[in-house]
Parts: structure tokens; C-alpha cells; sequence
């Protein structure tokens, strides 16, 4: 049943989740709980004069499905505006309960999360970074 959710890729992602560690003085920082499973991601940035994400700190408490999403989004989050990490964040969203297309560009991996789609319990977890790194992404350049 949960063959085609855990593949090898997403295991690959789920065990290697670069800036895994939070960040010791961040501008902004969120924690998101999934009320359906319990799983946790927290995110810490920094932004740069730009308003870009110039660092990133990550900390997902979550399962496979939650931490290869947390991979693919601290990969690619350093340099991003935050209307970039939205249009992520959205189009992650899209994909799992909307049917639409995988995310191109960086996010491309989000694609192996695609049979999440059909898990609808599952969607929450998978969301937690992305819904995270926006609302610390908010926070910092609120305080900027």
C-alpha cells in the first residue's frame, strides 16, 4: 500500500537533509505541527539585505514523507525571495490536492513526492517545511 510513498528517492532525501541544525541567533523561525500525525519541522532563516534567504536551519521531527521535503527545500532555499518560497510552497499544494503538474525548476524533486496526492492524511506533513519557511521568512523581514 505505502510502496509507491517510500521509494528508494524519497528514503535517499528523508537521510540526507542538508542545514540540519537550527540556527543559533535567526531572524525569523516557525515550527509546524501536523495535528494528524504529530511530525514537526522547524525552520530558522536569515535574510540578506535583499530580503533572500542567506541562511537556513532546518529541524523536522517528522516522518519520510515530511523530512525528503525538508531536504528538497533546505537544498534550494538559500537565495530565494520569499515570493519564491510561495510559489514552492503553493505549488506543493497544488500538486497534492489539486492534481496539477510537479514544480519545476529547483523543486523538481517535489515530484517524488507526487503519490502523496492520493493520501490525503499525509498532506500535512509533507507541507510542513514549506508552510514553515514562509512564515519565517515573514517574521524576518518583518524585523528587518
Amino acid at each position: 500500500m505505502f510502496g509507491e510513498l517510500y521509494h528508494n528517492r524519497v528514503l535517499e532525501l528523508a537521510a540526507d537533509i542538508p542545514h540540519a541544525e537550527r540556527l543559533v541567533d535567526p531572524q525569523g523561525s516557525s515550527l509546524k505541527v501536523s495535528r494528524v500525525c504529530g511530525s514537526t519541522v522547524a525552520v530558522d532563516v536569515n535574510v540578506d539585505a535583499e530580503g533572500r534567504i542567506a541562511e537556513i536551519g532546518v529541524d523536522p521531527k517528522a516522518c519520510a514523507l515530511g523530512q525528503a521535503a525538508t531536504s528538497i527545500l533546505a537544498r534550494h532555499a538559500i537565495g530565494r525571495s520569499l515570493a519564491e518560497m510561495e510559489a514552492a510552497r503553493d505549488a506543493l499544494r497544488a500538486m497534492l490536492k489539486d492534481g496539477a503538474e510537479p514544480p519545476q525548476g529547483d523543486f523538481w524533486e517535489l515530484r517524488h513526492l507526487q503519490p502523496v496526492r492520493d493520501y490525503p492524511p499525509r498532506h500535512a506533513s509533507t507541507m510542513l517545511a514549506f508552510e514553515a519557511v514562509v512564515e519565517a521568512m515573514k517574521e524576518a523581514l518583518a524585523r528587518r
